[in-house]
């Protein structure tokens, strides 16, 4: 076991990411496992839905059709292991299509299916049990989309166990995918909950694609060739560190800030990170460059992971539209605000006249005149913006009606109103989530290799040690510099990334040099960035922080509107947050 090193390489970091990038890792990248993650929340219910249609859908067909077929005889020949969350809401078809895609190519494959994770069949249970949203203290709706439990990495640990080649499970937490692999090639114990941490950080870091490798970096500039950006490996040892790399001759960056950025990557408390398998704690990770596009990453500290599952559900609450056109000329911003509100007036007196009920949300958005900004816009004189409008409604047709009726203003307003580029908008359902704890002994989880029930089990857990966050430290005293100052914006000092869950944003912002800690937590308090995200958080936000890394992590509460497709906003999962808080003006010496 001394000195033997795993090789990962993550190929997908959502549904609809890159088809090119599978063969990249499999012909360039010297992998052991090759791992895909492909499930969101909003994903789940689209995939319900589809199943609910056909009992043979519900699954991500594309990794089967597209991208396994492409590469399933490399895999073979190179004894490359697959491990996918792609069969969604339904593991087991996704598995048979994979058996049959096997058989037509020729290629012995043993495939391994985990399930268990659907429990829309206890519905009527936990309503009765009064079950709560962890956010919003609200009572389970009534008709559902979806509800799945966040599974670990046990079951997929014992699928490779059991002889598996290709394994596909229904909801697992994101990192899932290489904790299982790592538990099972190191031969990890349940209760090794250090090393767990540090395997399920490998799996936080992988799990987005790119997003490790150079993507949505802050310094975008020094990220080379976009057009062929390089996926990210992870070259893990048996006590937990890893290297993470990328294929020679592919794009991309990898050096601490960006790998840092993906840490921090929708995240709350780093002292506390919540999985099924083990509760991470990742203040005390440290980041080291070990060479030309390789980052050296350990110090995860792990405790026991609870006896709960985290659950989501969700339904639909109404329906949505968004219209946008563009405005040009003189006063762009003026009329384009004007021609909004003259057709939300329209409509609404014909609502009115016909015994509808009112929208229930109306957003309006000048893109160009920096409205996400709100109070921090900087835009004086703007000569052509993107109008957005965005409506919520309890009937469907309402909102065709204003589909329809929206393009009189391309006669009867400005000119230069222009611009409809995808034609009449249509309604579609407004997609919530709700987010509930379920005890883990109510949710058994099968594991089926070849059609053949291998294990069902019911996982337990131990209550964690609770760990204090270092994140109170010197927040609520103000920065006030003695001596000549200068104003610099934050991305000057820092790097930033930004994220969702559900209706909470959170914003990391990492020091690009050490000495910046003590300036930035002095300035960066939790009052300082309440009030610079006024405009869109309307709960309360923390402050935590991350030593090793030198980073804050900011967790903003109710404040996406919603978030996701429960959302009327241009940025309805805040992945621009983090650019707005690193161009707020702030205060330094004059070094």
């Amino acid at each position: 076991m001394a000195g033997r090193k795993v090789r990962i390489g993550c190929a997908s970091g959502f549904y609809g990411d890159s088809q090119l990038a599978a063969r990249q890792l499999v012909e360039l990248g010297e992998i052991d496992y090759l791992v895909f993650d492909y499930l969101a929340e909003v994903t789940m219910a689209i995939l319900a839905r589809a199943k609910a249609k056909d009992a043979e859908n519900g699954y991500a067909l594309d990794f089967v059709k597209v991208t396994m077929r492409d590469i399933i005889k490399d895999v073979a020949a190179r004894g490359i292991k697959v491990v996918a969350n792609a069969g969604g809401v339904n593991a087991l078809r996704c598995a048979r299509a994979l058996r049959e895609l096997c058989e037509v190519a020729g290629v012995d494959l043993k495939v391994a299916a985990v399930y268990g994770d659907d429990i829309v069949e206890m519905a009527d249970d936990l309503r009765d049990s009064q079950v709560r949203d962890i956010a919003t203290g609200q009572t389970l709706p009534g008709k559902l989309l979806s509800m799945n439990a966040y599974l670990g990495a046990h079951p997929i640990a014992r699928a490779l166990a059991a002889g598996a080649d290709i394994v596909v499970t229904g909801r697992v937490v994101d990192s899932a995918v290489v904790l299982g692999p790592l538990m099972y090639e190191f031969g990890w114990d349940n209760n090794d909950y250090t090393r767990l941490a540090a395997g399920s950080l490998v799996g936080h870091v992988l799990e987005c694609g790119c997003q490790a490798s150079g993507g949505l970096f802050t310094d975008w500039q020094d990220v080379e060739d976009w057009d062929n950006m390089g996926y990210p490996i992870g070259e893990v040892e048996a006590n937990g560190s890893f290297v993470v790399s990328k294929p020679p001759g592919t794009g991309g960056l990898i050096v601490p800030g960006a790998v840092a950025e993906q840490i921090l990557y929708e995240i709350g408390d780093p002292a506390n990170y919540l999985l099924p398998d083990v509760t991470c704690d990742f203040t005390n990770v440290v980041l080291e460059q070990v060479g030309e596009n390789k980052v050296r990453v350990s110090g995860a500290v792990g405790k026991a992971p609870g006896t709960q599952y985290k659950c989501c559900a969700t339904y639909q609450d109404g329906f949505r539209l968004l219209f946008t056109c563009m405005i040009g000329g003189i006063d762009a911003v003026a009329k384009g605000r004007r021609v909004a509100d003259a057709v939300v007036k329209r409509v609404q007196r014909v609502y009115r006249q016909r015994g509808l009920p009112d929208f229930r949300a109306v957003s309006v958005e000048t893109i160009g005149a920096e409205d996400t900004y709100g109070p921090h816009s900087r835009v004086t004189d703007v000569r052509e913006v993107l109008v957005k409008i965005g409506l919520q409604h309890d009937v469907r047709e309402a909102l065709d009606f204003f589909a329809a009726e929206v393009f009189y203003l391309f006669t009867s307003t400005s000119q230069g109103l222009t611009g409809a580029p995808s034609g009449r908008a249509r309604p579609s359902p407004m997609v919530k989530i709700f987010s509930f704890l379920i005890d883990k002994s109510r949710v058994p989880v099968t594991v089926e290799v070849d059609g053949k029930t291998i294990s069902k089990t019911v996982y337990s857990g131990s209550e964690p040690v609770g760990v204090d966050a270092p994140a109170a430290r010197g927040d609520g005293k103000e920065f006030k510099p003695k001596g000549a100052v200068t104003q610099v914006p934050l991305i000057r000092l820092a790097w930033g990334r930004s994220g969702d869950k559900g209706d909470i944003c959170n914003v990391g912002i990492i020091a690009r040099r050490p000495e910046f800690v003590p300036l930035l937590r002095a300035v960066l308090t939790k009052a300082a960035v309440a009030e610079y995200f006024a405009h869109i958080c309307d709960g309360p936000v923390e402050r935590f922080e991350l030593p090793g890394i030198n980073a804050f992590n900011f967790v903003l509460h109710d404040a996406l509107g919603g978030g996701g497709t429960g959302s009327l906003r241009m940025d309805p999962q805040g992945k621009a947050a983090a650019q707005m808080l690193l161009s707020k003006e702030i205060a330094v010496p004059a070094w």
